[in-house]
């Protein structure tokens, strides 16, 4: 947007409007030409960029209407007017209506905008402007918000800014605050941090001098043992460090804090402090398992992110809890569903440590239908909203057995998870994390609009009323992107689009969540580096896997179950795996790749997905895309060209594979419609694998295009061939064109996307949330009640109703 439109965007357009009514009619004719009520962005802009190449357009470009377009993310047209949603930067949303004939400008209320959306869907004379509306904003007022798109995703860096100030100074009580927060503290019985003997900032200030001065005439390396008799009786307890020269350095802080609070010294003294002993982990669908579940439906990225982020933070909670003197065994419990028909995996088993870790277990429960009765059959994620009520109290109550006790933290995963968490966290009093991963409402087009054509297929109904209500409960949210909080300056984020939208004859949201709320944080993962590492790194190979990985690229569809038999063994390899689902996209690439002669000389296409056989998957789309697989197989004559295997579930030997192919000078593509963030982005970057990407989510801020990869548009197939087909090319006539992409993978991946920071980040955010949730309001009570409303009236009956009718079941 040009800046001399910044101050009153709204009049420059009225006034070009009537200046130039001719050029805007003109404009506005070619809208309406397309003949369709919702227009989103990219049909507005490939209409204006048509009209402006005209004779009569050359005048278009750098107006106010230019501008005005250039912001606007979607458009209804009804009756004679032309509805524009406009951006006009991340999360700052207007409205406007022009008239198609008069160019009559008008503002209109998110409420107004939404109306006339339902209209169109619903048809009729008039919208229903009694349809409950949801509006969140009110109870938002006192809260302390960033302003700037730099600092969304930066939350707890926010609140440690603002609110340490607010609380130390303006309210006059944060040193009361703080201290009644240091003594709460214990594990079982044993007080940490303080006891009864400082009972006022004033003797908490005194026995910090105190016990500073005593312990810097100690070696720094004295042991707490040998230091407690004399600072117990001063008024600490464990925790303050392992070492005379840890605990200094804890009390130096709390000092600092005490003397001049400091957002960076409060952060570092709060990372110190022992909170976080047990955690549960939420994940209730799919198949949750190590091995021989991972490209069973509902069961992939997810299950892989949440094992390699248990072992780092289990690492990470041992590692603190050493440094901060105390013998004490970290728990994590992953909580999920016992499925008694579990198909040879181990997902019948209600207890299952985790591998690679000391403690961590995974507890499985059991759906449990309205007779009490167990659920014995998978469910797909899609139709177990009636078991998580239920669900939620039985789990509750096996998790406080097995850790005997309340959890510090319990992190939600995706939409199921998330609810779940959010119930229990309420229930318990407990520091609720949520990870979307996916929220499935910006995966379907028009998925809010069109919800009840869906309803039978996905119950989305029941799922974004999960999502609205999970992600406002939460206390905070972690992201593994930017673009998932807020998009770009181009296209909206998957929380953003949550700020408004409306299920016709359901309810409306004019306001749902806020992307510069302080919750959000982004914190990226990795990929397990004991698995995925390069190909340099020799002595760590599993040249042992060679001859299996040799059968599973090359061999005979007798030896193994597949399609396809690779005819010329030196081209070069494009693999991709994932789901076999429609925003994966794997048949888009298949289609890519047969349309593609030039591509389809250079390289042939290993894919890792799903069954051959589609009677053997028990998901119907899963189904129907084994099925179109099959017939573009057959109509671009790929059996000598496409190697086709079920998808792998063995990890050392994926991470092997990745090499392998690595070796012979291949390259990765992930092809999804979209990609919250893309686990094997990474897992394929980590092993030097060069990586087409789409540009939609997660991989477009993972990957530097032409520098640590390549970014492709999903929606462009024939272009996206073509810029494969062009590295290919170019690599040829310079081999280190592909070194080079190479390296920029590794090296990227070494800066941003590795478990170890991940867990360091994550077990600083608990704290310091649970900090603030403790000293001030940030539980939210209103808006909690508002939702507890919004669950009882809105989410139970249409969960009950799934119910009722069987649905849930099939």
């Amino acid at each position: 947007m040009n800046s001399k439109h910044a101050p009153d965007f709204v009049e420059d357009l009225r006034g070009y409007l009537q200046e130039h009514h001719s050029d805007a009619h003109q404009v506005m004719h070619q809208f309406q030409s397309i003949d369709r009520a919702f227009l989103l962005r990219s049909d507005l802009l490939d209409s204006f960029r048509k009209l402006c190449a005209k004779e009569g357009g050359k005048t278009l470009p750098g107006t106010p209407l230019a501008d005005i377009i250039q912001m606007t993310q979607e458009a209804a047209i009804a009756a004679n007017w032309i509805h524009l949603a406009i951006r006009r930067r991340i999360g700052r949303w207007r409205y406007l209506k022009v008239h198609l004939e008069t160019m009559d400008t008008q503002e209109v209320s998110a409420s107004e905008f939404l109306r006339v959306k339902e209209h169109l869907i619903n048809g009729g004379p008039e919208t229903d402007i009694w349809q409950l509306e949801v509006d969140l904003k009110p109870f938002a007022r006192k809260f302390l918000k960033p302003h700037e798109t730099r600092s969304v995703g930066q939350g707890m860096a926010f609140l440690n800014r603002h609110l340490s100030s607010q609380l130390f100074e303006e309210l006059g009580k944060g040193d009361e605050r703080l201290l009644a927060f240091l003594q709460v503290h214990s594990y079982r019985g044993q007080q940490l941090m303080l006891n009864d003997h400082i009972s006022s900032v004033r003797q908490l200030r005194r026995a910090l001098r105190h016990g500073v001065e005593i312990l810097s005439r100690k070696p720094p390396e004295t042991p707490w043992d040998e230091l407690s008799h004399k600072l117990v009786k001063s008024g600490f307890e464990p925790g303050w460090g392992r070492r005379a020269g840890d605990v200094v350095n804890t009390m130096e802080l709390l000092l600092g804090i005490l003397e001049a609070p400091s957002p960076d010294i409060l952060e570092s003294f709060l990372s110190r402090v022992p909170m976080i002993f047990s955690l549960a982990i939420l994940s209730p669908h799919g198949w949750f398992g190590q091995a021989d579940v991972l490209g069973r439906p509902d069961t992939g990225g997810q299950v892989v992110y949440i094992l390699d982020q248990v072992r780092a933070l289990e690492q990470e909670m041992r590692r603190r809890l050493f440094e901060q003197g105390l013998e004490i065994e970290p728990q994590i419990l992953i909580v999920t569903r016992l499925i008694p028909e579990a198909e040879g995996t181990s997902c019948d088993q209600r207890l299952e440590p985790v591998a690679g870790t000391r403690g961590a277990r995974i507890l499985r429960v059991p759906f449990r239908d309205a007779d009490g009765g167990v659920v014995p059959h998978w469910i797909s994620r899609f139709e177990l909203w009636p078991y998580l009520e239920r669900f939620t109290l039985d789990a509750e109550r096996e998790l406080l057995a097995e850790i005997d006790g309340r959890p510090d933290l319990i992190i939600g995963n995706y939409s199921d998870g998330n609810l779940v968490a959010s119930l229990m966290a309420q229930h318990l009093g407990v520091t609720q994390c949520n990870i979307a991963h996916a929220l499935e409402k910006t995966k379907y087009l028009y998925s809010d609009l069109y919800w009840k054509d869906n309803e039978e297929q996905y119950h989305f109904s029941c799922q974004f009323t999960a999502d609205l209500i999970a992600m406002n409960r939460a206390d905070f949210i972690i992201t593994s992107t930017y673009q998932e909080i807020a998009g770009t300056g181009e296209s909206i984020g998957q929380y953003e689009s949550h700020q408004s939208f409306t299920m016709p004859g359901l309810y409306r949201v004019v306001h749902g969540i806020d992307v510069y709320d302080p919750k959000f944080n982004i914190v990226s993962p990795g990929a397990d580096s004991m698995v995925y590492f390069p190909p340099s790194e020799d002595d760590r190979r599993l040249h042992h896997l060679h001859p299996e990985i040799e059968q599973l690229v090359f061999g005979n569809t007798s030896d193994v179950e597949s399609r396809g038999v690779l005819s010329d063994r030196d081209k070069p390899i494009i693999f991709t795996m994932a789901r076999m689902d429609r925003i994966k996209n794997i048949v888009g690439l298949v289609e890519w790749f047969g349309q593609n002669d030039a591509l389809r000389e250079q390289a042939n296409l290993l894919v890792a997905s799903a069954y051959i056989d589609p009677q053997r998957s028990s998901d119907t789309e899963e189904r129907e895309q084994i099925g179109k697989f099959h017939e573009l197989m057959d109509r671009y004559q790929l059996d000598t060209q496409v190697r086709w295997v079920e998808g792998q579930v063995d990890r050392e030997r994926n991470g092997e594979l990745y090499r392998y192919i690595a070796d012979r000078k291949g390259v990765f593509v992930q092809p999804a419609l979209f990609e919250a963030f893309g686990l094997t982005i990474i897992e394929a970057m980590s092993t030097g694998l060069p990586t087409f990407a789409t540009c939609f989510g997660g991989p477009l801020e993972i990957i530097e295009d032409g520098i640590s990869g390549y970014h492709i548009d999903p929606n462009h197939g024939a272009a996206a061939a073509e810029k494969i087909a062009s590295f290919f090319a170019a690599c040829q006539e310079d081999p280190r064109r592909w070194e080079k992409i190479s390296r920029g993978a590794l090296d990227r991946v070494a800066a941003k996307y590795t478990w170890q920071r991940y867990a360091d980040r994550l077990m600083t955010l608990a704290r310091v949330y649970g900090f603030w949730r403790y000293v001030s309001d940030l539980e939210r009570t209103e808006s909690r009640r508002y939702l507890d409303m919004f669950y009882a009236l809105q989410f139970r009956p249409r969960a009950a109703a799934m119910e009722a009718s069987g649905e849930s079941a099939d």
